[in-house]
């Protein structure tokens, strides 16, 4: 039997605890038999009013989830569905790697913050907190007021994640999303583009997020060549991104079609002016922005090759 697992990840003090308590009060193990992984300890408890169909375990160290031992817990505890709050020091990828049972699916990855705490996180403990980021299918700071809002989406984390829904809970007790209509970065009033070597991450993500925004654009950008491996004659030039350190580099590709692409070859630096249009391509395993190329040429590379953010 297939058992959907629900993680919660976070450092201490992000508001694991409370979320896992608001969704077990609306019902979330209402019908289903569940198995909650204790995995850090904080300040807030579990309310024991919401917790009669739910067994809890406390797991003191990340090489105690093995599935070996979550079989045994399965056996003994007959779940339906499992959550995991997970404790903040420890790495997901091992767990979702190799960690979990094989009928166990990682169904969601919720990532909650801290907003006050998330800049010395990410200054101290970077890599960790960018995993719980990049890793998030969803990504929830609390405890922001004004200034933490413009703050946070002055960083424009659709950059560090662009798959997650992110939104922000205020000290008033409303919630709001992440991206707002006003969040754009360039002006395509007159339907053309000349990308800044330094904010082609911003308009990556921007142009991904919103391909019909950039539907008919001319855009002139810097980008490395790649002939594409796994898509078989599909040019997608790109650049590299740093997402906290060298560890976490992610190359930022957009297909592209034209004549005499072929002839330059991967990791030339080339400067490409291009149409934007929206379809589909195996590439983006849907529909994303395709550049039909009317002028492309060798170029020197930017000052900064890699995009960080």
């Amino acid at each position: 039997m297939e058992i959907p697992v629900y993680l919660i990840a976070g450092f201490l003090d992000g508001g694991k605890t409370n979320f896992i308590n608001g969704i077990l009060k609306d019902g979330f193990a209402k019908d289903d038999k569940t198995l909650l992984l204790c995995c850090e300890e904080g300040e807030e408890e579990y309310d024991e009013r919401v917790l009669k169909n739910v067994t809890v375990v406390t797991v003191d160290a990340p090489e105690q989830l093995t599935p070996e031992y979550l079989k045994r817990l399965e056996k003994e505890h007959r779940p339906r569905q499992v959550i995991i709050e997970y404790n903040g020091m420890w790495q997901i990828e091992p767990l979702y790697r190799t960690g979990l049972p094989a009928n166990w699916v990682l169904y969601q990855i919720m990532t909650l913050v801290d907003a006050n705490t998330f800049e010395p996180y990410v200054k101290n403990m970077g890599q960790l907190m960018m995993e719980k980021i990049t890793n998030a299918d969803m990504l929830v700071f609390n405890r922001c007021d004004e200034t933490l809002r413009t703050a946070l989406r002055s960083r424009n984390l659709r950059m560090v994640n662009r798959r997650a829904d992110i939104y922000l809970e205020n000290t008033d007790g409303t919630s709001e999303e992440y991206v707002t209509e006003d969040m754009r970065p360039f002006d395509i009033t007159d339907g053309k583009l000349s990308v800044p070597d330094e904010d082609y991450g911003i308009w990556y993500v921007d142009l991904m997020d919103h391909p019909d925004r950039y539907d008919g654009v001319n855009v002139t950008f810097k980008a490395l060549m790649c002939h594409s491996k796994k898509f078989r004659g599909i040019d997608v030039p790109g650049r590299f991104a740093m997402v906290c350190c060298a560890n976490d580099m992610q190359f930022l590709a957009l297909v592209a079609k034209g004549k005499g692409l072929d002839k330059f070859k991967d990791r030339d630096w080339v400067e490409i002016t291009a149409t934007v249009k929206k379809e589909k391509s195996p590439a983006y395993q849907g529909e994303g922005p395709v550049l039909y190329v009317s002028k492309i040429g060798y170029c020197e590379k930017p000052k900064q090759e890699v995009v960080s953010f």
